[in-house]
């Protein structure tokens, strides 16, 4: 029974929690290489968490109710203002919230019939995600598989008139570039079309960069033809996670992300977000971030995050077989390998108490792995670099993942959908992954190696599969 009999105490409930996190990766020290954002000053974390406890109750859906939201919402959404070129913005939970409500205010604002989007390949997938939802069409443009970047005369040829936005990214996430935004916007702006900027990544990064010595070009809402932009404070702002901004240059493209409805006899509704009652702790931890970290120290991040971020680049090119993709303008770099398969590695990695993430193979642009350098790296990065080169070593010595015979094509011509969840487990567990409770972290490279040969719309079947047998 997953309720108990009797209530637990405080410390039966933190024992209870250590033991279910047993098997989760570090969240500190740097050696998680995504997914996790950490300054490396434990102040900072006190003092956020301190925060989203204080408005832990606090529910953001009146904010006539709460004047606090109000307040706290205006000073984050100003800071990121103040950096990003000005705007209007709103505080959401995470990227694909705010990307959403870009997509939303861009569909809303255009009504255009059969809607669509144009974005390069290299686009965060909440693109889709938002399209989907929404009803909108994803029209992908390809990449320069030397630099990763999108040309704004391939966006121009892929804008009609239905097309409602035009997504550039700063940095893209795969290979942490910067595609070519004021060019682009122009392009979209003589057409009629809103320029959205995905700084989710970057937003709260590049500018600390720039000040830090990087070559970083203009991005934000300063350039002539963006119309929008998106930030997440959880990723280089440090905040808790479920803290984001989107900011739009135009206060009307703003209210048609907002929802309101009078259409029955409760409450007045009216939401900023695609959320309804939301805690106001992300909204307290980020704003307690911004104002214990300042000025000074997002400078001082900035300056050991790009030092950190070079000296991973520059070792990376000394250890045989390995090669970075493209010229990263940010912190976050990917790197392939020849003659060493880079799934094995990641496994490897894993094994010396590392995680290192794994890419797949698309749209011509090699299978690799990502680093997301973060502000706690740099006092780790000769250690990473040696176990990297030590699993790269190791990679080499295994060779190849091999895999069976007829299998990727088994798994492709799968009916999954008649399948039910313990069947899929079984098959799971064929190939060496062991989807049961407690059995800790896997070796994924098998796994890689099969969704890598899939095509895309199979990858994503075989993906939901695993989600849903995970939480069966």
């Amino acid at each position: 029974m997953n309720l108990p009999e009797t209530g637990m105490t405080v410390d039966e409930l933190l024992a209870e929690v250590a033991r279910l996190k047993e098997h989760d990766l570090p969240v500190r020290g740097g050696q998680v290489t995504a997914y996790v954002y950490d300054t490396g000053r434990a102040e900072v974390h006190e003092a956020a968490a301190r925060a989203y406890f204080e408005m832990l109750e606090v529910n953001c859906l009146d904010p006539t109710a709460f004047p606090s939201v109000v307040e706290m919402e205006k000073q984050v959404v100003g800071a990121v203002s103040d950096l990003l070129g000005g705007g209007h913005g709103i505080f959401t939970s995470g990227g694909t919230e705010s990307i959403m409500l870009a997509v939303k205010a861009a569909r809303d604002f255009a009504d255009r019939a059969r809607p669509n989007l144009v974005l390069p390949v290299t686009a965060h997938p909440a693109f889709h995600k938002a399209a989907h939802y929404l009803g909108v069409e994803v029209r992908p443009v390809p990449v320069d598989l030397e630099t990763f970047k999108v040309a704004a005369a391939d966006v121009a040829a892929s804008i009609d008139d239905g097309t409602i936005l035009v997504v550039v990214s700063a940095p893209s996430y795969p290979q942490g570039v910067i595609d070519p935004v004021a060019e682009v916007a122009e392009v979209a702006a003589a057409a009629g079309v809103p320029c959205h900027v995905d700084a989710c990544v970057g937003g709260w990064l590049l500018p600390w960069l720039r000040a830090a010595g990087a070559d970083v070009p203009p991005f934000d809402l300063s350039v002539p033809g963006v119309t929008s932009i998106s930030c997440d404070l959880h990723k280089f702002g440090y905040a808790p996670k479920g803290a984001s901004v989107v900011l739009f240059a135009d206060p009307a493209m703003r209210r048609k992300a907002y929802f309101a409805s009078a259409a029955w006899p409760g409450y007045t509704v009216i939401n900023a977000t695609v959320q309804s009652s939301r805690s106001a702790g992300p909204l307290g931890g980020a704003w307690a971030t911004l104002r214990t970290l300042g000025r000074d120290g997002y400078l001082e991040l900035g300056r050991a995050t790009w030092e950190a971020a070079a000296r991973l680049r520059a070792g990376l090119a000394e250890i045989p077989g390995l090669r970075v993709l493209g010229a990263p303008e940010s912190s976050l770099v990917a790197f392939t390998g020849a003659g060493i398969d880079v799934f094995v590695l990641a496994d490897e990695a894993r094994a010396r108490g590392w995680f290192l993430q794994p890419q797949l193979s698309y749209a011509g642009i090699p299978a690799n792995l990502h680093v997301t350098v973060t502000g706690v790296t740099l006092a780790g990065v000769d250690a990473m670099l040696k176990v990297i080169a030590e699993s790269a070593e190791s990679a080499r010595r295994r060779g190849p993942v091999v895999l069976p015979d007829g299998l990727v094509d088994l798994v492709a011509g799968l009916d999954l959908e008649s399948l039910d969840d313990a069947t899929f487990a079984e098959l799971a567990t064929s190939v060496g992954v062991d989807l049961s409770p407690g059995a800790g972290q896997p070796e994924m490279s098998v796994v890689n190696s099969v969704l890598d040969a899939l095509p895309a719309a199979s990858r994503e079947a075989v993906l939901i599969r695993f989600l849903s047998v995970m939480y069966r």
